[in-house]
């Protein structure tokens, strides 16, 4: 590990301000992936600016029903915490189907939104990575992706992203607060927060430099709606996903009223199945809706010589998921009407 500059930081602006002193540092939270990949040469910052002394660690139920998670929250405290159970099933199941236990208890909110890929060729630092090092190429490519990207890829990145969390929070249409210092606090869709990797796959998500992430909001959750989070991996823990699902399902008279849909371990990002939800909004769930609206959605697929197989894992990933919330939200008592 290369020799770096350490501050501890106990506000905010301290840290906006630390930041603006030494440009290229990374903020520390819990660190389980920062300091791996500053072990192995891949992050090289010149200072880290400690977070973890800030009042980032609660969460807040708000007035109107919503929920605001500091950042600071750790992963196993937030899949356990009694809200989040009971209104954002789907949150807790993709935050205990990450990592250990033992990360679990040290990784943070913040910093599970800010992992980087686990592609061998971003971590390998003798390897060429466009992600790692623009102009390099991609090793990936013409290399080893039996677990890269079949959506939303390019000629750049065929890198996925590792997170169970962000894949709920984009079905749960939450928001990620950052604080900007002198730029103030903004509000980002959890949808919007990670980008495609276009001709920038250096970049991971739309955060500004020197931004800080504070919260993660999550909307109310309607009592009439029903969530889940499915993973499919090589192992039975401890593994990255090879597809991924996160569902929130709400019925009218059977009929769908409110339908999202999020994909894991397919982009570069969260992938929200927007043309899948077009096509269920209004439509009476059977099977072959369901079915044709996720094959609808994964058309759009563009699989590599290795990972075909994950068009067909993700669809049927979707329809068990869906299926499942259907007979779910069937079994529920009609949700009170006020006139």
């Amino acid at each position: 590990m290369k020799p770096f500059g350490y501050v501890r930081a106990t506000s905010l602006q301290e840290a906006a301000a630390a930041y603006a002193r030494r440009p290229g540092s990374r903020y520390l939270g819990g660190g389980t992936n920062l300091v791996d990949l500053m072990k192995h040469d891949v992050e090289t910052p010149g200072t880290l600016i400690d977070l973890t002394r800030l009042p980032l660690h609660e969460v807040e139920e708000q007035p109107a029903g919503a929920l605001r998670v500091g950042a600071l929250v750790p992963n196993s405290d937030l899949a356990a915490h009694p809200l989040v159970r009971s209104r954002y099933p789907a949150l807790s199941q993709a935050l205990l189907a990450g990592a250990s236990g033992q990360l679990r208890n040290v990784a943070t909110t913040g910093g599970n939104l800010l992992q980087r890929t686990r592609c061998p060729y971003f971590q390998d630092v003798s390897k060429p990575c466009n992600k790692r090092e623009p102009g390099t190429g991609c090793g990936a490519r013409d290399g080893v992706h039996r677990d890269h990207a079949v959506l939303g890829h390019s000629e750049q990145c065929i890198a996925t992203h590792p997170s169970d969390m962000a894949v709920a929070l984009a079905a749960l249409d939450a928001e990620i607060e950052l604080y900007g210092g002198e730029q103030g606090t903004r509000r980002v869709a959890a949808t919007e927060f990670h980008r495609l990797p276009g001709e920038e796959p250096e970049r991971d998500t739309v955060i500004r430099p020197g931004e800080i992430i504070t919260a993660v909001v999550l909307p109310p959750a309607s009592t009439g709606a029903v969530s889940r989070y499915r993973k499919a991996r090589d192992r039975a823990s401890y593994a990255f996903a090879l597809a991924s699902v996160a569902a929130v399902l709400e019925l009218d008279d059977g009929r769908v009223r409110h339908v999202s849909l999020a994909f894991g371990g397919l982009a570069h990002r969260p992938w929200r199945a927007t043309t899948a939800e077009e096509r269920l909004i209004g439509a009476e769930p059977t099977d072959d809706a369901v079915r044709g609206a996720v094959e609808a959605e994964l058309a759009r697929a563009r699989p590599l010589r290795d990972n075909a197989f994950k068009v067909g894992l993700a669809r049927r990933l979707a329809c068990d998921v869906l299926g499942d919330l259907v007979r779910a939200a069937g079994e529920r008592p009609p949700v009170p009407r006020t006139s």
